[in-house]
């Protein structure tokens, strides 16, 4: 029963009582008396029903604020979740991002080191082949010494280079720079013996005239005469066409 509707009610059954106090003396005594109490006992119980019925209500009210007080607790910690669950997964974001460009980064990386480990197509003095890249290496710095002058280290260098690669496609030029070197440090025989491993290897090759040449000028230093004429004529016979020729004919010429 709502509360308005209990205390009108009670104020009723009061002035009921108050009228039936009035005319009290219509009544035998124990009669009216009888009356009263009930009265009494009446209001007495809807007093005490007003008052729990209050008292409740406000254990309802209570129990309510604390429910919504819980309420918002349990908001604000999935509040709070939810910022923490954010910050982790952008974290995780970036984290995912920074490894995927390290793994592109290390893939270019490794791809490069690769690229410098597989062989290079050559082309030199007319000839094509693959080179690795330590073998490509080891020629130019031989070559760069050679053209800086300094023929004995550059002798050194193709000696050494043609020991580690001896099947190399360098290996005939690497000959031809060889006997040159040792030609200028004046060790004739040695060169006579490279220029003609160059002839022997691959008499087509665009290099072979000049070596024929450099032999015939190796033996004209060592003072073989007889020997250098019969390789001049040689090789005006097998490279007739050649700059090396028109050159052997022109030394031919100045031999005593």
């Amino acid at each position: 029963m709502p509360m308005r509707l209990v205390k009108s009610y009670v104020v009723f059954t009061f002035c009921m009582l108050v009228a039936t106090l009035g005319h009290a003396s219509l009544f035998e005594d124990d009669e009216a008396r009888k009356a009263i109490l009930d009265l009494r006992q009446r209001v007495e119980k809807l007093r005490s029903d007003t008052d729990q019925m209050q008292s409740s209500s406000k254990d309802d009210n209570a129990g309510l604020g604390r429910g919504l007080l819980d309420l918002q607790r349990q908001i604000e910690l999935l509040r709070s979740e939810q910022a923490a669950m954010r910050g982790v997964n952008e974290k995780l974001v970036k984290d995912l991002t920074d490894l995927q460009q390290r793994y592109k980064d290390d893939l270019q990386s490794l791809s490069e080191r690769l690229s410098k480990l597989e062989p290079e197509k050559i082309t030199i003095d007319g000839v094509a082949f693959s080179a690795g890249p330590a073998e490509k290496r080891d020629y130019d710095a031989a070559l760069a010494v050679f053209r800086n002058g300094d023929f004995a280290t550059a002798q050194n260098l193709f000696a050494g280079f043609l020991s580690r690669y001896p099947t190399s496609g360098y290996a005939v030029t690497a000959l031809f720079w060889l006997g040159n070197a040792q030609y200028a440090t004046r060790d004739y025989k040695e060169a006579v013996i490279n220029f003609r491993a160059l002839i022997a290897k691959n008499p087509e090759h665009l290099r072979a005239p000049e070596a024929v040449l450099s032999v015939a000028n190796c033996q004209l230093e060592l003072k073989d005469s007889k020997g250098a004429r019969v390789t001049l004529t040689n090789l005006i016979k097998a490279y007739p066409q050649s700059e090396a020729a028109v050159a052997a004919k022109e030394r031919l010429a100045s031999i005593k």
